[in-house]
């Protein structure tokens, strides 16, 4: 089954529009679109025009903007051997956790657990692979619900940013921890807060290609809310995820895996890309 977008057009417009401080008025002010028409984009209606003509003046690229509105778009699916998702259903949406692995060692690194960690925990199993350690990108609590379960009420140790503890879990902070070594597989942490306060990006190396997962800092053509920093938000994600290789997975903490580069193609948040 194919996930969904986590975000539509108007998703993107609204989170936009959220982030700068932009009321319907000011962006028709702006734009010369009225008022009432940029109420009815955000409540789902297409029309290219008024998409074309509001995107410069939220800093959106308007070609994929548009792309979205017309659903002329999605990622190309992502297999890479060592990295499986999980996606489980939280209330009326669902949320992806991650588990990556050194197939010579059946070492195993977990992130996050989603909702229910029942189907990693039996895929660990089927898979022979032993879970060696289990990183949080952000504590909001679709992506921890499933926290002691996981770790085994703590016999596996579980890291995450000082800047936002949970229990159960070891903090670490940036600066003093450069990365982890774990049976074959090296896991840097980066800073993409703005979503929350102290999200991070895990970057892993050792299989065929980089890793990065991102938590809810990015998603397939849409972003994070920027809940605590948009301008953070964007910043942090221009600097340590789109400076990667194009073929980089990108592994979200919503809707379906992407790469790098499928992202400067195709996310309207970056239309420097472009």
């Amino acid at each position: 089954m194919q996930i969904p977008l986590e975000d539509l057009f108007n998703d993107v417009i609204a989170k936009s529009m959220r982030g700068q401080g932009i009321s319907d008025a000011d962006l028709a002010a702006l734009s010369g679109i009225s008022a009432e028409e940029i109420a009815e984009a955000k409540n789902g209606k297409v029309d290219d025009r008024v998409l074309r003509k509001i995107a410069p003046h939220l800093h959106l690229d308007g070609l994929s903007l548009v792309a979205m509105a017309h659903n002329e778009w999605r990622p190309l699916p992502v297999t890479l051997t060592g990295v499986e998702q999980f996606n489980t259903p939280y209330h009326d949406m669902t949320v992806n956790s991650y588990l990556v692995w050194d197939s010579e060692t059946k070492n195993a690194v977990a992130f996050d657990t989603g909702a229910d960690a029942g189907p990693m925990i039996d895929f660990i199993q089927r898979k022979g692979l032993n879970l060696s350690l289990i990183f949080i990108t952000h504590t909001h609590t679709d992506h921890i619900a499933d926290l002691a379960r996981l770790s085994a009420d703590g016999a596996v140790t579980v890291f995450v940013n000082e800047a936002e503890s949970c229990p159960g879990a070891k903090t670490f902070k940036l600066g003093d921890t450069d990365s982890w070594e774990s049976g074959g597989l090296r896991i840097e942490p980066r800073s993409t807060r703005g979503h929350s306060k102290g999200g991070i990006t895990y970057v892993v190396t050792g299989l065929k290609r980089t890793v990065a997962v991102v938590g809810d800092a990015l998603f397939a053509s849409s972003m994070g809310g920027g809940m605590v920093s948009y301008a953070d938000a964007l910043a942090t994600n221009r600097k340590e995820i789109f400076s990667l290789p194009d073929n980089t997975v990108i592994c979200p903490g919503h809707g379906p895996m992407t790469t790098v580069g499928e992202e400067k193609a195709h996310n309207p948040f970056y239309p420097e890309f472009k």
